[in-house]
Order: C-alpha cells, then structure tokens, then sequence
C-alpha cells in the first residue's frame, strides 16, 4: 500500500508523544519552552527535546518543532541561541510564522513548514514562500477544500491543512481578545481562552440583548470543534500532503483516540476498501470536544459550541505500582473504587494511553469483583504498563 497523506499528531508531553506513536502517526508536532502558541501547558525543554527526536526516529516517526510565536527582539535572540541545538538533535523541521526566524532558520539549513499563523491564503504567496527555501506550508483555516484544491495544483510545497481539533473565534488563530482582557497575548502562546466564556451583550445604557434560548448556547465566540472523518476521500483526492490534528494541549488519551481513529479512516480509504464507520465518530465523541463541524471545507461556520461535548470523563483513580510481564498483569494502587466490567485508561510517559475495560482482578491471588479505595490489586493489561503510571476511570457523562 502506498502512503497518500501523512497524519501528524500533537504532543504536550511524553505521555501524548508516545500516545501518537504507538496510535498510528506518521509524524508528531512539539513546542519548546519559550517560543511556540501553548505557553501554559506542558512542553519540551531544550533538554529533553534530544530524547523526543530519538524515540520519534527509532519508530521511524518524523517530529516537527513549533517555534511558531510573533517574535520581538529579545525572542529573536533567544531563538538565534536554541536553534543551532534543535538541529543537532535533528529536528525534522521547524514550524515558524515570523519572517525573522524564518531567515535563521535559513542560515541554519533547517527545513521549515510555515505555520497557519502566517495565514497563507493564496498561491502566489507560496511562490514566495519557495523561492524562501520553505519546505511546507500550513494553509490558512479560513480557506474552503475548492480554494485549497486550486492552490494545490499551482504549488510545488508540501500542503498541510487541519482536520481535527479546536477553531478560534479569530482569523488563523490571530487573536486579540486575551491580549485585551489579561495583558496576555495569543499570539506569543499565552492564550487564556476567554473566548470559551459564556457572553452576553449590554449596551452603554445597559439593556441586554438575548442572543440566545438556553445557557448552553451561549458560548457565542467559541466555534465547534473542526471534524473530518467523514470526508477522509475528499480531502485525500484534494492533494493535500498532510493531515494536522489540533491538541498540544491536550492529554495522551485524546492523542491516541483521536490519532488512532484518523489512521483507521486513512488506511481504509488508501486500501481502496473506503465505508464511514460510526464507530469512529462515537469514539471522537467519548474525548473532549465542543461539538463538531467542517467549519470553512464546505461552508461558512455559524455554530456556537458549549465547553465539552465529551460523552465520557475521566477520573483519576490510581497508579500503577508493577508489572509482570509473564502473566501480562499490573499492580495497581488504588485511591478510589474499581470494580469488574469498569473501563480504564492507563497512561504514562512510555506507556503512552491506551484504554481498556477490567476483565479480572485478584487480591493475594483471590479473584474479585470489586477492590476498594485503599487496596493494591492486581489486574489483567492488554499493554505494557511501568510504575508510576497514571489509571483513570472512563465514566459515561449523564445528559
């Protein structure tokens, strides 16, 4: 089977790096401290990033390094004394929206794909952007699949487009909302998300407006969530190189659902045997998500969202304390109940996440139904699984 497209996941950590790899990605995206678009969650040091690239290349994964913020001086000088590190770890790429860095970069000799910050709408600019050296492109969120089609067919680089994950209430992401309220900028990746809010509108007079029937529907500056595993075929005929999944944020669950959900869907439709399986929607459902749309591919997007449309939590209820590889069974602390027929996720650095239901348990080798908050039980894994891994229980929300 030859590969169409190349499906590239996010990664917060070494959790949700592991997650992707052992899920299906082809490549994973990571921030580094100081200089990319999610300076409030986890991210890579200039340390550990070396140990990232290795496991991503001894899976035979690429991995990309997001360098992504509007840069000022003090950050162009940071990042002229990071870079020379990021490529001797041998970094695949580095995605960048600032021209300043994209003249380092060049110096460097780093492959260089241009983030959707840069908002690339239109083939001439990527002709520029060739003559630059750059290697990828990230197309512009506000374009439709016709628009990405046409500048396909006039372009030499490499096309990447999201198909997964978060929208913004603002133009490629280019918000100004945090930055007015809080003094932190989106554009520098300290994005508060105030967006996410429930609004409403008082005039000066203070008259209210209602813009809505229900509380739910009144998060009116924050889109649902883009979603396209229905139009695999489309977007794969269209070209485009590379499948992008949104989520740096996210926790290793959401990577290896979503990631392994979208290589499911790829390598059916490569294999020529393509059918939509709503399984895989169902799946989508059960992680953090805002509601889903298809957002600018085929219309203009008009749907408000809550915060979370998940149809499942998770609660974290233990770690894992050993794991026995001859009879493929994990100790596990307990600090809330767990009993048979109750599904877990266990995840870890290099464990990844993987969910499971509980199909045995023992204590001092007496079968069980049910342990309890306190107790060290001992349960069948599907996986390998290493002390101090997380376990939570995946719990069906009431509607």
């Amino acid at each position: 089977m030859i590969k169409i497209v190349e499906l590239l996941s996010p990664a917060r950590d070494f959790a949700a790096l592991n997650a992707a790899i052992k899920n299906g990605a082809d490549s994973v995206y990571v921030g580094i401290e100081g200089c990319n678009m999610r300076a409030n969650v986890s991210n890579f040091t200039l340390e550990n990033l070396k140990d990232a690239v290795k496991q991503c290349h001894d899976a035979d994964k690429k991995i990309y390094v997001c360098t992504n913020t509007i840069m000022k001086n003090n950050d162009i000088d940071y990042f002229k004394e990071i870079l020379p590190v990021i490529h001797s770890y041998d970094a695949d790429a580095l995605i960048i929206s600032d021209l300043g860095a994209l003249k380092i970069a060049r110096k460097e000799n780093i492959d260089v794909h241009m983030s959707v910050q840069t908002n690339i709408s239109n083939f001439e600019a990527l002709h520029l952007l060739e003559e630059l050296d750059v290697k990828r492109v990230v197309l512009s969120r506000e374009l439709s699949l016709e628009e990405i089609k046409g500048i396909v067919e006039k372009t030499n680089l490499e096309i990447e487009t999201f198909i997964h994950g978060a929208m913004c209430v603002a133009v490629s992401g280019r918000c100004f909302l945090s930055s007015s309220l809080y003094g932190k900028s989106a554009n520098c990746g300290e994005c508060l998300q105030p967006c996410r809010k429930r609004w409403k509108l008082i005039s000066q007079d203070f008259d209210e407006f209602e813009l809505v029937q229900n509380e739910d529907e009144s998060h009116i500056l924050s889109p649902k969530d883009l979603c396209m595993i229905k139009n695999i075929p489309e977007l794969i005929d269209s070209g485009i190189n590379a499948f992008k999944i949104e989520g740096r944020a996210r926790a290793a669950d959401y990577v290896a659902t979503v990631t392994r959900v979208y290589r499911e869907a790829i390598d059916k439709y490569e294999s020529g045997n393509w059918e939509f399986d709503e399984r895989w929607m169902n799946e989508l459902r059960g992680v953090f998500n805002r509601g889903f749309d298809t957002e600018f591919y085929f219309q203009t997007p008009y749907k408000t969202s809550a915060y979370n449309e998940a149809v499942y939590t998770k609660k974290d209820i233990g770690s894992v304390i050993n794991y026995y590889k001859n009879v493929s069974a994990a100790e596990i602390r307990l600090w809330e109940d767990l009993k048979i027929g109750d599904e877990i996720i266990i995840q870890g650095n290099k464990t990844g996440s993987f969910f499971q239901k509980v199909e045995s348990m023992q204590i001092r080798g007496k079968e069980i139904q049910k342990a309890k908050k306190g107790q060290n039980v001992g349960l069948f894994v599907k996986e390998k699984v290493r002390p101090n891994d997380l376990v939570y229980k995946r719990i069906l929300m009431k509607n």
